[in-house]
């Protein structure tokens, strides 16, 4: 099955093409036959992956970089007003889409689930798109990070289901109309766009409004957020199909068993009065909750479960999530994308669960300072579940520093909590630093969701000097 090329989108033009999101709309395209063009702030193999396709990417953000034939420009939430390449489109009057009309737009005509969270999103849709993807339905898919190899975040498959990570962090996940729509939990995170956990639910009850009729909502039955999430989108939407999953007794897909084996898990389902156990090949509760996520949306789209549950199996983790890197000296490297408190706890407890009486060792970087700001307390006590801490300076992202708010935070916090931490102000050296620390039996985690994954070879490199 080949959808058309949506209006407009022959000849796009995607500002910061080289980022998780982008280049998987822009790989899409490329696959649907549209002469892609784009630029970004750095080479990178992503960018590679693209020019494979047929893109032509630029380097650095310059005016003379967008052709005078592009019928759209493309950009994200990410690209400040002040852009060359966006002040070139307004004087030529090519039109500006954001990635998520971008993204809903190739959702046409195709039956779409869309996973969205505060934590976890990545993970589910990628086990989605695996496992779809070994029971031969062939699906598209666009994730926020690649599967194993750079550029494998998206694809256009010849079925009709199309797997998309939604993004709630800008409230672009409003755009979309699944079939099935996944929300794995609901806390407050991206503070520079939600002021309380009340705007969080009034925008995932938008985004639930928005399943197509006879669609099918799965949520989680455990976290509190989407319990009362539940609650709301039901006396909203009461002719809603609702789908609970969890350890729950009341969930409608119960969790009865989870059983760490080492570096996977097996995880035992009661659905339609059924057992059913399936392994999980990523360790912790926190992967087998987005496993039973996915082999319940599945479901709801008439998958068969014990086929869907087999499937699920194949699927062997993404990159940045609990990523092996490499073992030098007795040492496992190991990098995960954690950077909201939750989240950096569900990967502490499934290392520590899976480690035995190995030492964690942690490399943390804070990202945004907003969520800093926020929620710095919360990520020291989570850091104190590791033996030892070196934490980096803010990773900015798209924000400006705000004026008292530092890594200190989190170091304080820390200390407070008993945790053996330590402050790193020169990322260059840190790689030396934890090597430092290190004797054989060890487990490095990289953490954090910027430029820290770039660390993990390099430590590996000096462990093996």
């Amino acid at each position: 099955m080949m959808p058309g090329l949506p209006t407009a989108m022959d000849r796009p033009h995607f500002i910061g093409i080289g980022g998780a999101g982008m280049s998987g709309i822009a790989k899409i395209l490329a696959q649907r036959g549209a002469q892609v063009a784009g630029s970004d702030a750095k080479d990178s193999a992503t960018a590679d992956a693209l020019r494979a396709h047929g893109a032509t990417v630029h380097i650095g953000h310059a005016a003379g970089h967008l052709a005078d034939d592009a019928t759209c420009v493309v950009v994200s939430s990410a690209i400040r007003a002040d852009n060359p390449e966006l002040a070139r489109a307004a004087e030529l009057g090519i039109p500006v889409v954001h990635r998520s009309d971008a993204l809903a737009s190739l959702m046409d005509g195709l039956r779409p689930i869309a996973v969205a969270g505060t934590h976890g999103k990545t993970t589910t849709t990628s086990m989605l798109a695996v496992s779809l993807s070994a029971l031969g339905l062939d699906p598209s898919y666009a994730i926020g990070g690649d599967l194993d190899a750079p550029g494998s975040n998206a694809h256009h498959g010849e079925g009709d289901i199309f797997v998309a990570e939604a993004d709630e962090s800008d409230r672009s996940f409003h755009k979309y109309a699944p079939q099935v729509a996944i929300v794995l939990n609901a806390e407050l995170d991206h503070h520079a766009n939600y002021a309380s956990m009340e705007e969080i639910h009034e925008s995932f009850v938008t985004y639930a409004g928005r399943i197509t009729a006879g669609g099918t909502l799965v949520i989680s039955a455990d976290q509190e957020g989407a319990v009362e999430l539940t609650r709301r989108v039901r006396a909203a939407q009461p002719q809603l199909t609702v789908v609970t999953y969890g350890e729950s007794e009341s969930a409608d897909i119960r969790i009865i068993k989870i059983t760490p084996r080492g570096l996977t898990s097996e995880v035992t389902v009661l659905l339609d009065g059924r057992m059913l156990t399936f392994t999980v090949s990523v360790p912790g509760r926190h992967y087998a909750h987005n496993a039973v996520a996915a082999l319940a949306a599945g479901t709801a789209l008439g998958i068969p479960a014990h086929n869907l549950a087999s499937a699920l199996g194949k699927y062997t983790g993404v990159k940045r999530r609990l990523q092996l890197k490499g073992e030098a000296r007795g040492v496992q490297v190991i990098d995960s994308y954690a950077h909201h408190p939750t989240e950096m706890t569900a990967d502490l407890e499934a290392i520590r669960g899976a480690a035995g009486d190995s030492r964690i060792l942690v490399l943390f970087q804070p990202h945004l300072f907003s969520r800093t700001q926020e929620l710095g307390t919360e990520m020291g006590t989570a850091l104190a579940l590791a033996d030892a801490s070196v934490v980096l300076d803010i990773y900015p992202a798209r924000e400006d520093p705000v004026p008292g708010v530092t890594s200190e935070i989190i170091i304080a916090a820390a200390r407070a909590a008993g945790a053996d931490v330590t402050a790193e102000h020169d990322k260059t050296a840190a790689p030396e630093v934890i090597a430092g620390m290190t004797k054989p039996g060890d487990l490095v985690l990289t953490m954090g969701a910027g430029d820290v994954t770039d660390l993990g070879p390099e430590i590996l490199a000096r462990l093996s000097d």
